[in-house]
């Protein structure tokens, strides 16, 4: 049954990424006179011209989206959101369901592709994860774009996530910015990127329901720097914990025993 499937997933990614491209094309003029306005309001205009973009696309390749908020939660307030990094998917998902001014941290390596390059490099922060004074730059920035009363947005795990528990190791940098600034930390579960685009190949996707879990935040007021540790291993202890309630596609029965 699956061999007889494959050919029309084939027909549907190229169907997909087909959309994909002629919606970026579209945007991009105006992408282009956005930046013209600096990176804070010229990247929040951008920011939202992608939302119009995941808007349209989504729906039009049948993948469709569902908030689920455990916790009441207010867009006015700032936040350092984090979330589990599964697919290819999740970079387009987040500018979809978060709806408000936002700055997510991105592998400056997404920079170099043509034209989507430019865009992505003018609406996220770039980090080169394997350069110090590069990560440390981009920390300063996020904290600068924090105090114009602006979100950021980490993928902690930095990489895909292909060992079949719920996450991998965090990185400390979203921990360290959240005590730094004083700003709560947002954890957010996207369940289904996986089942919609597998991390191995883009020609995996598949049309189908897109779940996102906004959980309760978790304060940051009073904590020092020494503290970042706990927090880190705080959210990810939490966050396990509801990957596992939610049933995540990718958890192997046996990692849950060892967990």
């Amino acid at each position: 049954m699956k061999a007889l499937l494959k050919p029309l997933q084939v027909v549907y990614c190229i169907y997909a990424i087909s959309l994909f491209l002629a919606i970026m094309l579209l945007i991009f003029p105006f992408v282009m006179l956005a930046a013209l306005l600096g990176r804070i309001q010229g990247g929040n205009l951008i920011l939202r011209l992608c939302t119009l973009w995941a808007d349209i696309w989504f729906p039009l390749i049948f993948i469709f989206h569902k908030r689920i908020f455990e916790q009441p939660h207010d867009k006015q307030k700032q936040y350092v959101f984090v979330t589990n990094h599964i697919s290819y998917l999740d970079s387009a998902v987040l500018v979809k369901v978060i709806r408000q001014p936002i700055r997510p941290l991105g592998k400056v390596e997404m920079a170099k592709i043509p034209l989507f390059g430019y865009i992505y490099k003018n609406a996220i922060v770039t980090v080169d994860r394997s350069n110090a004074a590069n990560r440390a730059k981009s920390i300063r920035v996020l904290t600068s774009i924090i105090k114009k009363g602006i979100s950021v947005f980490f993928f902690p795990e930095g990489t895909f996530n292909t060992t079949h528990r719920p996450l991998k190791d965090f990185y400390d940098g979203a921990f360290r910015l959240a005590i730094e600034t004083q700003t709560p930390v947002k954890p957010v579960l996207f369940l289904d990127t996986y089942s919609r685009m597998h991390y191995d190949s883009v020609w995996s996707m598949t049309p189908g329901k897109c779940r996102v879990v906004f959980l309760e935040e978790i304060p940051v007021a009073g904590l020092t720097v020494t503290d970042a540790a706990d927090l880190k291993l705080k959210t990810h202890k939490i966050m396990s914990a509801k990957l596992e309630a939610y049933k995540a596609a990718w958890i192997k029965k046996e990692q849950q025993t060892e967990n």
